[in-house]
């Protein structure tokens, strides 16, 4: 299969372009399939959601171990029990208990999301690299300025080949910016984000796997 490359810009700290590189069609130009996004997206806020939510039925709450009075002769309606669902403190009917969310999707099918995703926002203009940097120290000035030189004002999605902890500590001041390690990078941060910026590395990595695939 003949691969399509769409080519962008690579810019550093300062705003300047320093030459560009090749989004590849595999992750960059496939064909979005929305229904696909919209499943993995369920999936990865059902398998975030706690699943606490506990209520007690008539056998779990406390009290209730005699009949409250004689069944007939007293004019009062029939009872059983003080902690009947009926009275007040009493168990709770089909209430919510402890359970997972979480559902199975398969991989290939995540991998075809992801891809929609960074296709979708490619296709918008929205897919940005930046040369690879570091701070020596953790500094929120220092990584606002990256933006500011970039006209950047949406939120962004940073995508980083590894941890760096000078990076991450400057840029979690800024409400705008969400920094992620590239093998955690997914559908919903890239559709939650209006923009994905990557390094120059994390982009080679991302699709250093497609390379050695062949015509994959």
């Amino acid at each position: 299969m003949e691969r399509v490359m769409k080519s962008v810009p690579v810019y550093d700290l300062e705003g300047n372009k320093t030459g560009e590189v090749q989004l590849e069609d595999y992750y960059f130009g496939c064909e979005i399939n929305i229904p696909v996004m919209h499943l993995v997206v369920r999936r990865q806020l059902a398998a975030a959601r706690r699943g606490t939510a506990s209520t007690k039925n008539r056998s779990a709450v406390s009290g209730g171990g005699r009949k409250p009075w004689r069944q007939k002769g007293t004019g009062r309606a029939r009872a059983g029990s003080i902690r009947s669902p009926l009275w007040r403190g009493g168990g709770t009917v089909h209430g919510p208990q402890p359970r997972d969310y979480s559902f199975k999707v398969n991989r290939k099918v995540r991998r075809l999301a992801l891809r929609s995703a960074l296709s979708a926002r490619a296709a918008e203009d929205r897919v940005m690299v930046l040369e690879d940097f570091t701070f020596s120290e953790p500094k929120t000035k220092l990584a606002a300025g990256v933006f500011k030189a970039l006209g950047v004002e949406d939120s962004v999605l940073l995508v980083l080949p590894e941890e760096d902890e000078n990076v991450v500590k400057s840029m979690r001041n800024l409400p705008f910016v969400e920094v992620i390690r590239l093998e955690h990078l997914n559908t919903y941060d890239v559709l939650a984000n209006d923009r994905v910026i990557f390094t120059r590395s994390s982009l080679e990595r991302l699709q250093e796997g497609v390379r050695d695939e062949g015509s994959a």
